[in-house]
């Protein structure tokens, strides 16, 4: 036997089942307002027992995806997996993860716990300083793209680099003391990947919108027109994970064949930073040749980026400078339309409900303690004028950094300002009546109540089987 594969291991406890109820917990998250998953829990428990049964007699295949366009930030294309199919997803997330975690460098951004864009944008704040002596030498910063990056993933390249990363970690102890082949259940998770990875959503997809929506779309930007057993769909949690995994060799090949120190990556969007000029230029053409060669990718040759680190770089939404960072201005500019619609609501309903506010609350102090990572101050005093009618009905405190409702305001509506939480079932806001029934955005609090009793009723009998078990 491979001293890489699976040991049998008759003692190992069937924990599948365990694993399927915490993957639900993890896959309902802000997700509790959707038909989908209110449909999965009604019957919950003789859904997921199903679905144990089916991938424990390796009968599970995954369900046709929703495909439908988002305008913002910018123009994609989303393939939304049905809720059944997000629990397996994150089912397989949470057996894979923790060991291919191991595997990646620091300075990987994407789709990690605890390195999000912030993380990333202050790791590079992190290498201009120190390659560049803290901005006393001369530096440059490579910065490069990918081009249709989701969509020219080629799936079986990818299957074969997951399986051989986890083969080679097989033996090795995890972070619970057990080799992960013991640890893990291989045969398991392989019958799941190939499922997973080897779906095409684009076939029996259900298409949301006109599809008048998909013709300024590029083809290198759409499943539909991507080449053949290439393409993960942007929207399932298992995409993120393994675009990280595609490109997770490549990194190694930056640090150590090429030698680059001062290199970090958030999906497809990379740079690198050194004193070198002229050794940035050849090792682009060596990067685009590893690229093509490896993994059937090709860089973007319109984002090619090289200039002086002292003439700044915009990276994860942010223009960093030698010892300041700015807010770019696309976001800025979202933030001027949430105003703008918010007033509008507000103009139209004098008395605007309680959900509505709490929303506004929460979207207020999203935005405020977003800039609080960027010099911004004076733009945020050119915003001040633009609040209008949110201002009305609240006001900025903590310089400028929170906003609060009014006291009659609070009082009215009966809640505390800032420990009142954002209502689950509120994610978008509500749009005006005509539009509140296409868009499934109740315009009254009313119009939720069936809806979170149902959902609080659920909660009790869960938490209370729970303890049953826990009492046994």
């Amino acid at each position: 036997m491979d001293e890489h594969t699976t040991k049998p291991t008759p003692e190992r406890p069937d924990t599948l089942l365990e694993d399927l109820f915490r993957a639900y917990f993890d896959a309902r998250k802000h997700k509790r307002n959707t038909r989908n998953q209110l449909r999965f829990e009604m019957d919950l428990e003789a859904n997921l027992i199903e679905l144990y049964h089916q991938i424990h007699s390796r009968e599970y295949r995954v369900g046709p995806s929703v495909c439908f366009m988002v305008e913002h930030p910018v123009k994609r294309e989303i393939f939304a997996a049905d809720f059944r199919d997000r629990v397996v997803h994150h089912l397989l997330f949470n057996y894979i993860a923790p060991l291919f975690e191991r595997t990646f460098i620091t300075d990987s951004y994407s789709c990690l716990k605890n390195k999000g864009t912030l993380y990333g944008i202050e790791r590079l704040e992190h290498h201009a300083r120190s390659c560049s002596n803290n901005y006393k030498e001369t530096c440059y910063v490579l910065k490069l793209d990918i081009q249709g990056y989701f969509m020219n993933i080629n799936r079986r390249i990818m299957y074969e680099i997951i399986e051989r990363v986890m083969l080679k970690m097989g033996p090795r102890k995890s972070n619970k003391g057990k080799p992960w082949n013991e640890l893990l259940d291989y045969d398991l998770i392989l019958y799941l990947l190939r499922e997973v990875v080897f779906n095409d959503p684009t076939e029996n997809c259900i298409m949301r919108g006109s599809r008048s929506k998909w013709a300024d779309l590029p083809r290198s930007k759409s499943l539909f027109t991507s080449p053949k057993d290439c393409g993960l769909p942007i929207g399932n949690l298992t995409s993120q994970l393994f675009s990280n995994i595609y490109l997770n060799d490549f990194d190694h090949f930056v640090k150590r064949k090429l030698g680059h120190r001062h290199y970090g990556r958030y999906v497809d969007d990379f740079y690198i930073i050194h004193k070198d000029k002229e050794l940035l230029k050849r090792h682009i053409r060596e990067i685009n040749a590893y690229l093509q060669e490896n993994l059937g990718l090709t860089l973007h040759p319109k984002k090619i980026y090289l200039q002086e680190i002292s003439k700044g770089v915009t990276f994860l939404g942010a223009v960093v400078k030698p010892y300041r960072r700015y807010m770019v201005n696309r976001t800025r500019n979202h933030f001027s339309e949430l105003l703008a619609s918010m007033n509008a609501y507000i103009r139209t309903h004098p008395k605007p409900s309680k959900t509505f506010l709490v929303y506004m609350q929460a979207a207020m102090n999203s935005y405020l303690g977003y800039m609080t990572h960027y010099k911004c101050y004076k733009m945020k005093l050119k915003m001040i004028p633009r609040m209008g009618e949110v201002l009305r009905l609240g006001y900025l405190t903590h310089n400028m950094t929170r906003y609060r409702l009014n006291r009659g305001v609070r009082d009215r509506i009966g809640v505390g300002g800032r420990d009142t939480v954002l209502p689950w079932e509120m994610e978008c806001l509500p749009l005006p009546p005509e539009r509140a029934e296409e868009a499934f955005v109740p315009d009254d609090d009313a119009d939720w109540f069936d809806r979170r009793r149902r959902a609080d009723e659920m909660d009790a009998l869960l938490s209370a089987e729970r303890r049953r078990q826990g009492a046994e």
